[in-house]
């Protein structure tokens, strides 16, 4: 379709916005190259794990760098739907995701193949619930937007996305790398990406949370649609926790299952209070609250 008119020379650029403010962030804090991560501390701190120790890293990196990658391929629908709706300041927000996204991709790969040296399919290690995540809900909600840009569907793509890939499983996996590796200060340069990639990551729930509360206001009928997809998802999510754990009769680094389907299910009950105040709010009152709390 033609353009009739541009954004920037009628109303302007709405900078109270907050996907404006997330972009100002993204600016500042998204910037950063894996190229230059030292990984020379955690070449030798790999020759000195167990090969248990090994398996559970890559069971994690496997799960990381396949779920960054998914992300990067089928996150373009969304953006395009949100370009033509005419939203400017949240596609201008949007147009960081695919670059960071990549960069995470790029972050995994490079310690799997300087660091872990092992180049072999890692596929063996996504069992159902992860294949059902990521192998299928993720790219059929969010290349559903290609033919059907319903409020329903963008309802879908992002519990999908931002609450349960990033918001629940993304954060959970972030915990078990620190919990295992900072206790005992190993992997530093691993570590170093991961808390980089977690502050991106946190921009990318923020907006999530913002898009399904403005939808949630704007369609107040929507309300079953989001909460359906919450409770379908979460027991895929919390299936892929159970799974890792299964793999082993005594779990590396001393982790504790129950330990992380409770973070889990707290990430998930945290944002699902956010959108619960989008019922009967106004966009200014989803704006208000949007600027006032920092997603973690």
């Amino acid at each position: 379709m033609p353009h009739t008119s541009f954004t920037t020379t009628t109303r302007g650029l709405n900078r109270e916005l907050p996907p404006m403010k997330l972009y100002e962030k993204a600016k500042k804090l998204g910037i950063w190259n894996p190229s230059d991560i030292d990984f020379s501390k955690d070449k030798q701190d790999w020759a000195k794990f167990t090969d248990e120790e090994k398996d559970l890293v890559w069971l994690l990196l496997s799960m990381f760098v396949a779920g960054e990658e998914a992300v990067t391929l089928d996150l373009l629908p969304l953006i395009q739907v949100i370009a033509q709706e005419g939203r400017l300041e949240e596609e201008m927000f949007l147009t960081t995701f695919l670059f960071e996204e990549s960069k995470h991709v790029d972050f995994f790969r490079r310690f799997m193949d300087e660091v872990a040296e092992v180049h072999v399919d890692f596929s063996h290690y996504h069992g159902d619930n992860y294949r059902q995540l990521f192998y299928e809900a993720l790219p059929a909600a969010l290349n559903a937007l290609r033919t059907d840009a319903s409020p329903a569907n963008q309802i879908t793509a992002s519990v999908t996305y931002n609450m349960v890939v990033e918001g629940v499983l993304a954060e959970t996996g972030y915990q078990a790398f620190f919990t295992m590796l900072e206790r005992n200060d190993l992997l530093p340069g691993l570590r170093k990406g991961i808390g980089l990639l977690k502050q991106d990551e946190s921009r990318h729930i923020a907006y999530g949370v913002y898009l399904l509360s403005r939808l949630i206001a704007e369609h107040p009928s929507e309300w079953d649609n989001l909460q359906m997809h919450m409770n379908i998802l979460l027991p895929s999510a919390i299936g892929v926790i159970g799974d890792a754990f299964a793999r082993y009769e005594v779990v590396p680094f001393g982790l504790i299952e129950e330990d992380f389907v409770n973070y889990a299910m707290s990430q998930f009950a945290k944002r699902f209070e956010r959108l619960e105040k989008a019922k009967g709010a106004s966009l200014d009152e989803i704006n208000k609250i949007a600027r006032e709390t920092e997603d973690a």
